[in-house]
């Protein structure tokens, strides 16, 4: 009995220092929430914002209209400005903070505007990853076993010092829930958006098929199945296009690193930067040959 008394004056004080900061986004249910980071600024999940303005919704009842100051798409984080008024922002938890198997973390919410909820749970696994809103594998997030309602992606996952640890992004099957972890990577980006500099990544210019597609097309031409990027479109004035790739080809190899998919091929590009010629291998049809690519940047909107 004990124990469970002592969780419920950790919910109740953590519910008290931070509830005031988490926020509802958009209105009703299946919008999501937010968490105020600093003076006029609200973190959230990127796919959260279906629109360049929302609705912010206060614990007290306030509502403010919110613009997106900075969005990161591939990363699913944005920052929102609006009149936070004198809500105290959350504390980030320090760099040294470590949220192994078995932490103790407390995830909120405020799905929609719809009232705050606080749930108590514990790391189930970390350094587990999710796809983005647009594909790319973010790496690095926290799995808890804190329940969640749906509209709850934005709103931020604490340890018992109230310090931010995530920002619930992903419902899985059987309650689970990942967390994009808070580490000083995901801060210096959420400074950034802050200020308006949208994140800037090494784009190719083309779109991809999936790797059993490929495996499929290659088969029924009666080439041998090879792992790799199957190309399915090229953009008429990107960077792959000038360094003359066509649809059809396949891409094995970037940078003298094979390619057996498409996380092979971001992890190449990332680390390549914009702006750097990156050298691809490439299969087409029974040829193979090498395509220099001078690699663009590709920004949100």
């Amino acid at each position: 009995m004990t124990a469970l008394l002592e969780l419920q004056d950790t919910i109740a004080a953590v519910a008290a220092r931070v509830g005031p900061a988490v926020v509802g986004l958009g209105r009703g249910w299946g919008v999501g929430s937010g968490v105020v980071v600093a003076d006029g600024a609200v973190l959230t999940n990127a796919h959260v914002l279906r629109r360049a303005e929302t609705t912010v919704t206060f614990a007290d009842g306030r509502q403010e209209s919110g613009q997106a100051r900075g969005v990161d798409r591939e990363g699913d984080l944005a920052v929102v400005a609006a009149d936070t008024g004198d809500v105290a922002p959350i504390a980030w938890a320090p760099e040294d903070a470590e949220a192994g198997l078995g932490s103790v973390v407390f995830a909120l919410a405020n799905p929609g505007g719809r009232g705050l909820r606080v749930t108590a749970g514990s790391v189930s696994s970390a350094q587990r990853s999710f796809r983005g809103p647009r594909g790319r594998r973010i790496a690095g997030a926290l799995e808890h076993t804190a329940p969640l309602p749906r509209g709850s992606s934005g709103g931020p996952l604490v340890d018992a010092e109230s310090r931010l640890l995530g920002i619930n992004s992903v419902r899985l099957d059987g309650g689970l829930i990942l967390a994009l972890a808070a580490d000083p990577g995901a801060r210096a980006r959420v400074d950034a958006l802050r200020a308006g500099q949208a994140p800037g990544r090494p784009r190719l210019g083309l779109a991809v098929a999936p790797a059993h597609v490929a495996r499929r097309l290659r088969g029924a031409v009666g080439l041998p199945d090879e792992p790799g990027v199957l190309v399915r479109a090229v953009q008429d004035d990107g960077p792959a296009a000038a360094a003359g790739i066509e649809r059809g080809d396949l891409i094995v190899a970037a940078g003298g690193t094979r390619v057996a998919g498409v996380d092979d091929l971001h992890s190449r590009l990332d680390a390549a930067g914009a702006g750097a010629t990156l050298s691809l291998e490439l299969v087409r049809g029974a040829d193979r040959r090498q395509a220099d690519v001078l690699l663009g940047e590709a920004r949100d909107d």
